[in-house]
């Protein structure tokens, strides 16, 4: 077993090598490269991924995911906000639940009034992907006022998407079961989940720039990274709570209470980066059943086409009432498609959640409804949005390497 997943993963890491060369000659954002991969060597073509490979290889998505959050994170540096203003939040508000609303009551009407159904996707459209954005604006290291904007809105769009997220499968599930709408619960919960993924991360970032804002040795500093990473994602994983959010607040906090910290651990982190957001981007697409198009459909069309236009016109409207820069105002809903990230994590929730046997045979089917219309087009959004992203960084100036 040992050696199959060393075959595995060297031939994935040297497809993601000559995706890397070859997209960027063609220059392409290599993100999309890595997911087209990740189709033709997944569950429906060649099938070298196949489901064994991929079950045995989610740890290095679960890997991706934290890097990707911790990123995000350090991006969310106070000063920074506060330049930002308070478009930031308007256009927060208003592209998840600009996505939420319109998700909804669309797929409502396209599925003859399934309300768990429509509260699931809706929630699942709230989310942007971090990882697509940040691929797209390391590789062409795009600096600017749009760029700031687009790494602010989808660290902060994560943690709306998952509240909203709570909530609905709170509904969805007391639908389903019949037990009714428990309020006091549903308002606990959600904010029991959040409030400690504030406070795990919160505090695992005090005290990593506390014990290391003496340490100067470049090793040290990837060891105890690695360390206090880790840790959180299986603290996470053993209490159900996000690890995205968690790990997110970490880098947040970490930055704000020692910047230069920051700086030395992000220059570190860049060395094994790459490993695994490719590795990631590629597990990503092989989980694309083709198959299931058919079956997906007009809903999945349906469900693609209303996202965006939510994140678009959402992002768009909340960037003009927050009276954000001309550059700001014409691209930041554009930057928001991609979804594989949070999707994914979110898919796998609702397989969790809905699929149990306690939900019974309509909880069933309901997972296996949302999931396969997810799968399909997150693999779309990473295959248009990164192209997105790099064409309006591109308009705005913000594109500094040569493309």
């Amino acid at each position: 077993m040992i050696e199959y997943f060393f075959l595995i993963s060297g031939a994935v890491l040297l497809c993601a090598f000559l995706v890397k060369l070859i997209f960027n000659r063609l220059r392409i954002p290599e993100v999309t490269g890595y997911v087209v991969i990740g189709i033709i060597l997944g569950i429906s073509l060649v099938r070298l991924l196949d489901e064994r490979a991929l079950d045995s290889m989610e740890w290095i998505s679960s890997i991706g995911l934290c890097l990707i959050a911790f990123l995000i994170g350090i991006e969310l540096k106070w000063d920074n906000l506060k330049k930002l203003g308070k478009s930031i939040i308007f256009i927060v508000l208003f592209e998840t639940m600009g996505a939420f609303i319109i998700v909804f009551f669309g797929m409502l009407l396209l599925s003859g009034g399934d309300v768990s159904f429509s509260l699931l996707l809706g929630a699942v459209a709230s989310a942007t992907a971090p990882a697509a954005t940040v691929a797209v604006i390391r590789q062409f290291q795009a600096k600017g006022f749009l760029t700031s904007t687009i790494l602010a809105v989808v660290g902060l769009d994560d943690a709306a998407a998952l509240i909203i997220y709570v909530f609905a499968a709170s509904f969805a599930k007391g639908m389903i079961s019949g037990a009714g709408l428990n309020w006091g619960t549903i308002i606990f919960s959600s904010f029991m989940s959040v409030g400690l993924s504030i406070v795990i991360g919160g505090g695992m970032g005090a005290l990593y720039a506390f014990i290391m804002k003496h340490v100067r040795n470049n090793e040290a500093i990837v060891i105890a990274v690695s360390a206090f990473l880790l840790i959180q994602l299986g603290v996470c994983k053993m209490l159900g709570i996000s690890e995205l959010l968690t790990v997110m607040v970490f880098g947040a906090v970490t930055v704000n209470l020692s910047p230069a910290l920051v700086l030395r651990t992000d220059e570190m982190v860049r060395n094994y980066t790459p490993i695994f957001l490719s590795s990631f981007f590629i597990i990503g697409g092989a989980h694309l059943d083709l198959s299931l198009i058919a079956k997906v459909g007009f809903a999945g069309i349906g469900y693609f086409i209303l996202r965006s236009f939510g994140k678009i016109g959402g992002g768009t409207l909340g960037a003009v009432v927050g009276r954000a820069p001309v550059n700001v105002r014409r691209y930041i809903g554009f930057a928001l498609i991609p979804q594989v990230g949070v999707a994914l994590a979110l898919a796998l929730a609702i397989r969790s959640d809905f699929g149990a046997p306690a939900m019974g045979e309509a909880g069933k089917i309901l997972s296996i409804s949302v999931i396969n219309i997810l799968l399909l087009t997150t693999i779309i959004t990473e295959i248009v949005g990164p192209l997105m992203t790099r064409a309006v960084l591109k308009k705005a100036g913000e594109i500094q390497a040569k493309t």
